[in-house]
């Protein structure tokens, strides 16, 4: 052997006491140091799919944890590596510059909106693998191939990214990735479905046809918006007596849920540049009539379409679109009775993930919430009434409530919990805690109310008090065990069943101590059937389930698999029949009840 230095990668993965005496730079400089930037790709490859091999709920997690050693890499390269100062800087500015150049050719559900980041996310662990395997074979290459060698790597890289399109996300944080020139699910629809009637353009605001059946499911999680089914008791031996499926078909994007009255039922999806609302039969599914506005709502961690649920009352379906039209329609023709656009009474924008608020109907007003901003409109002729407070972003609804012996609404947005009055929307009193508001308070005991802001805060239980005209609230505790995101929860005999990371909960509500968490369900959502104690769960994954709600452990007694795709709506049981959809199809099904 000569006595010169072995040029092979092996001897770059150490720091020499010795300089060798000939490198790829020159003779007195010492070898790169390799071994941070291996440990730190492996790190990337593990925490990006090793991570969500083992806990499934825990893709963001392992997202960030790659995004750290994403920025771990690059403190390596410039402080550590010991590379040329021209290979320092010269190489992230290559990266920069091609996954800039890779995203022009990208699909726009990738590059767009929310998700505008997200190329450079999916990219991180080929880049940084790309990195580490450019720096160990640069001293194979002159001065200046190495720079084409660099550049080749980093291509190869990303570019693949632009063979793919996404359908968001899902509620950890993983993609849905297709191929960009697969229809989606929306095409094939209006590629297939033909046309539904239009009902009559307009009717009179005092016009429109009384169904004189007192709806059955009004609209957002029942009668009390409180996700509690009653008068139903089911058979639970699913193996013995399934439930039957009577019908089945595509629907639009969105994610309203259902509202039912008699023989209709009223939702809301996305049929193109077309926002609509929906009514169908419940006993085959048939169309009835649409309402149409050529509005399009999208953002990419979710997808098109509307978000919230119609309401039903004395004849009129009330909608709320995601780009923020409320309107008023006939519930037997479809009819227009009136409109608004709430963006231009609360001066706002459509959020993030557009407007998500179910109206509310009492009295003779209809409120819904342009973000933390409720809104009331006279129900008969829509003019204004009046305008709460601007409390922030919210995709929560109003939710009434009676605390003390005065009747108030109540929103979670993203300063905390306010009450008005509303009639006139005066506030009453306000509960500072500032959060991600999307999931609905809950009425524990008579001025006892269980909140939740988010993924990361969990839960909190306040006491409303009133002396005189003075409303005071006061923290009884805070607990980080049932971290309710944007799946509602259900409360029964001094516990709460929720999600927390996508497994079922169970939440002492003396202390906020958990009893039990089990089940995967991921972004599911969940009724009470307060008859027999029991918990319906539509899973993420399009399954329905049946647990116990017992303090004492989990149980799932029942399952059927429901639907194709991410399911996030919430489920509705009006009387013996479950209706189930999601962003691409909806059913329902005779569940078999005890007689």
């Amino acid at each position: 052997m000569s006595g010169e230095s072995d040029p092979s990668p092996l001897n770059h993965f150490y720091i020499m006491d010795t300089p060798p005496s000939v490198t790829a730079d020159s003779p007195a400089r010492p070898p790169l140091r390799l071994w941070p930037g291996v440990a730190l790709v492996a790190l990337l490859g593990v925490a990006r799919w090793g991570l969500p091999l083992v806990l499934p709920n825990e893709t963001g997690t392992g997202i960030l944890i790659s995004l750290g050693g994403a920025l771990g890499i690059l403190l390596w390269w410039l402080l550590f590596s010991r590379a040329p100062w021209s290979e320092r800087l010269g190489v992230p500015l290559i990266v920069v510059g091609v996954v800039w150049g890779v995203s022009e050719f990208a699909h726009p559900s990738i590059t767009k909106g929310m998700m505008g980041f997200m190329l450079s996310i999916y990219s991180i662990p080929f880049v940084s693998l790309a990195w580490v395997v450019w720096a160990a074979s640069r001293h194979r290459f002159g001065a200046v191939s190495r720079w084409g060698w660099c550049l080749a790597l980093m291509v190869f890289a990303t570019v693949g990214f632009t063979l793919f399109r996404t359908d968001g996300l899902t509620s950890a944080a993983g993609s849905e990735l297709h191929w960009r020139w697969t229809p989606t699910a929306e095409d094939r629809l209006l590629s297939q479905v033909a046309p539904t009637p239009a009902g009559p353009a307009t009717l009179s605001a005092a016009g429109g046809s009384v169904v004189p059946e007192t709806p059955l499911w009004p609209g957002f999680r029942g009668p009390r918006r409180d996700g509690v089914v009653r008068g139903v008791r089911l058979e639970t031996n699913w193996t013995a007596s399934p439930p039957v499926e009577l019908w089945r078909q595509p629907v639009g994007p969105g994610w309203s849920s259902f509202a039912v009255s008699g023989d209709r039922i009223y939702t809301q999806e996305q049929r193109g540049e077309q926002e609509t609302v929906s009514c169908y039969q419940l006993t085959n599914g048939a169309p009835v009539w649409q309402h149409q506005d050529p509005v399009r709502f999208w953002e990419s961690n979710a997808g098109a379409g509307p978000r919230g649920t119609p309401t039903l009352h004395e004849g009129r379906v009330y909608t709320f679109g995601g780009t923020g039209l409320l309107n008023a329609l006939d519930a037997r023709t479809g009819a227009l009775l009136w409109s608004r656009d709430a963006t231009v009474e609360a001066q706002k924008k459509a959020p993030d993930w557009g407007f998500s608020s179910s109206p509310w109907v009492g009295d003779d007003v209809v409120v819904v919430a342009a973000t933390g901003t409720l809104l009331a409109y006279d129900r008969a002729t829509g003019a204004p009434r009046w305008t709460g407070p601007a409390d922030g972003q919210s995709y929560s609804s109003p939710q009434e409530m009676e605390i003390n012996g005065v009747k108030q609404l109540l929103l979670m947005s993203g300063v905390g919990l306010t009450s008005v009055s509303p009639r006139e929307g005066k506030v009453l009193w306000q509960h500072t805690w500032p959060g991600v508001a999307i999931v609905q308070p809950a009425s524990i005991a008579p001025g006892e109310l269980l909140l939740s802001t988010g993924d990361r805060t969990g839960s909190r239980r306040i006491e409303v008090t009133r002396e005189g005209e003075a409303w005071k609230t006061t923290e009884r505790w805070t607990s980080n065990r049932l971290k309710a995101y944007f799946n509602d929860f259900v409360l029964h005999e001094g516990h709460a069943y929720g999600f927390d990371g996508g497994m079922l909960t169970c939440l002492d509500l003396k202390d906020g101590s958990r009893r039990w968490k089990d089940g995967r369900y991921g972004g599911g959502q969940l009724l009470f059937l307060a008859d027999q104690g029991l918990l319906l769960v539509l899973a993420e994954s399009g399954d329905v389930a049946l647990v116990p709600a017992n303090p004492e452990g989990y149980a799932e007694v029942a399952r059927i698999h429901a639907l194709e795709g991410k399911t996030w709506n919430h489920p509705v049981v009006a009387g013996d029949v479950l209706l189930v959809r999601n962003d691409r199809e909806m059913a329902a099904y005779r569940l078999p009840v005890l007689r």
